[in-house]
C-alpha cells in the first residue's frame, strides 16, 4: 500500500491519469492524497472531479482556493472570471451532486505524521490550532448558514490572525491562511501582492514556512498552490505545485519513501510572467 501525494491538478485530467500510469497507482490498494485545486483554468474539470468522487475513500482532498472559488460561484456569491473553465461543470446534470461532495471536502488533513494543505499554515498556529481551525472553517461551510459564508468570505483584511477575531473576519483570516498565503512578515501578517520564487519579494517578507518562530516547524506539511515555488522539498516542507497549468509538471509524491514521480504536461495557459 502507498500513499501519494498530488500538486495542483486545476483541471488537467490527462496529466493527471499520465501521472497516476507512472505512479503505478493500483486503487485497490493504493491512496491518493490531493492538495487542493482540482478545478479551474485546466480544459477538464469535471472530469476530475467526477472521477476524484468516484474514488471515494482512497481519495483524500483539501479545498484550495479555486475550488472554493467554484463553490462561491455555485452558490450565487462569486462571478465567473474572464479565466475560469468551470461551465461544463455548473451546466452539467449532476452538478449539484458534486457540490455537495467537494463542499464536504476537508480544509486540512494530518495523517502519517504529515499535515497536507493548500497553501500554508499560519505560523503562530500549532499543530492543535491548525486542525481546529480548518474544523471550524469546514464546520461553517457545511452548515445552513453557508451561502452567507461564501457572501463573506472573500478578501484580504484582516491579515493577521488574532483570537479574539468573530465571525465573518475570523471565517477569512482561516481561510486565507489555508487557501492564499504565500509570504508573511516576520510578525505573522499575511501579504498576498507578492506571488513569485523565493527570494523575490521585498525584505521583510519571508516564505510562511520561514517565519521565525513557526508553530509548525518540524511537522511536515504537504502543500501546493505556489507554482513559481516549484518542487520544493525539506525534511518539514513538501511544495508540489509544479505548475502543470502552465506547460510545467504534475508531481506526486510517495509519502512512504519521498519518491518524486512527474509528467510533463502541454501549456493550457500563458506562461506566468
Amino acid at each position: 500500500m502507498a500513499t501519494y501525494v498530488i500538486g495542483d491538478v486545476q483541471g488537467c485530467f490527462a496529466s493527471l491519469q499520465k501521472l497516476l500510469a507512472e505512479c503505478g497507482f493500483e486503487r485497490a490498494q493504493d491512496r491518493l492524497w490531493f492538495v487542493g485545486d482540482l478545478v479551474n483554468r485546466g480544459p477538464e474539470s469535471l472530469q476530475t472531479l467526477r472521477f476524484v468522487r468516484d474514488l471515494g475513500e482512497c481519495a483524500i482532498v483539501v479545498l484550495g482556493n479555486h475550488d472554493l472559488h467554484l463553490l462561491g460561484v455555485w452558490a450565487g456569491h462569486r462571478q465567473v472570471h474572464h479565466s475560469d473553465t468551470l461551465a461544463p461543470i455548473l451546466d452539467a446534470p449532476d452538478c449539484d451532486a458534486l457540490m455537495q461532495w467537494l463542499l464536504h471536502r476537508n480544509i486540512a488533513h494530518f495523517e502519517h505524521d504529515v499535515l497536507m494543505v493548500h497553501a500554508g499554515v499560519w505560523p503562530g498556529w500549532s499543530l492543535e490550532d491548525t486542525l481546529f481551525h480548518a474544523q471550524e472553517l469546514e464546520a461553517a461551510l457545511r452548515g445552513p448558514d453557508f451561502e452567507w459564508v461564501f457572501a463573506h468570505l472573500y478578501g484580504s483584511v484582516p491579515a493577521r490572525w488574532s483570537d479574539e477575531l468573530t465571525g465573518a473576519d475570523r471565517l477569512r483570516v482561516i481561510t486565507n491562511a489555508f487557501t492564499r498565503m504565500r509570504f508573511c512578515y516576520p510578525d505573522g501578517e499575511m501579504e498576498f501582492h507578492h506571488k513569485g520564487r523565493l527570494g523575490s519579494a521585498p525584505p521583510p517578507l519571508l516564505p510562511w514556512f520561514d517565519v521565525p518562530g513557526r508553530k509548525t516547524a518540524g511537522i511536515p506539511v504537504a502543500c501546493g498552490h505556489w507554482s513559481a515555488l516549484g518542487l520544493y522539498l525539506r525534511e518539514d516542507i513538501l511544495a508540489l505545485d509544479t505548475g502543470c497549468l502552465w506547460g510545467g509538471k504534475l508531481t506526486a509524491l510517495r509519502l512512504e519513501d519521498r519518491r518524486v514521480f512527474q509528467v510533463d504536461c502541454p501549456q493550457m495557459k500563458a506562461p506566468k510572467k
